[in-house]
């Protein structure tokens, strides 16, 4: 299971780092879970690394931490339920209507976050 929250880790780190060099394609990718009930689809994926994170925090070198990010990760898929998906849609429009600048500082944080996890597992 850590290996498994490693590979998160690094995917994540590699999302932060695309998006920090090439912004045109997660906002491409975001334009799709804008159409149809697709929002949901990653509500559900939220829900699945939240189970990953929960059941291999033992193994890792800071559990508490990799606990925590389980619990952001089940708390965000949760929150596409609970405020639907209309709400869900015009913040994620809201976002990609924000500048260049200010998703690229969002990618730094991804990025951040992914080392956190890869180097806490």
């Amino acid at each position: 299971m850590n290996t498994a929250i490693k590979a998160i880790g690094t995917f994540i780190v590699c999302m932060g780092l695309v998006y920090l060099f090439k912004p045109a394609i997660p906002r491409a990718i975001m334009r799709f879970f804008l159409k149809g009930i697709w929002l949901y689809f990653a509500a559900l994926v939220r829900f699945a690394l939240a189970i990953v994170f929960f059941l291999g925090a033992r193994e890792c070198e800071f559990p508490r931490l990799i606990f925590l990010f389980g619990l952001i990760m089940l708390v965000s898929g949760l929150l596409i339920f609970i405020l639907g998906l209309q709400k869900g849609k015009e913040i994620l429009g809201w976002f990609l209507e924000q500048p260049v600048f200010m998703q690229r500082i969002l990618a730094l944080i991804v990025l951040a976050t992914g080392l956190i996890i890869v180097i806490a597992a």
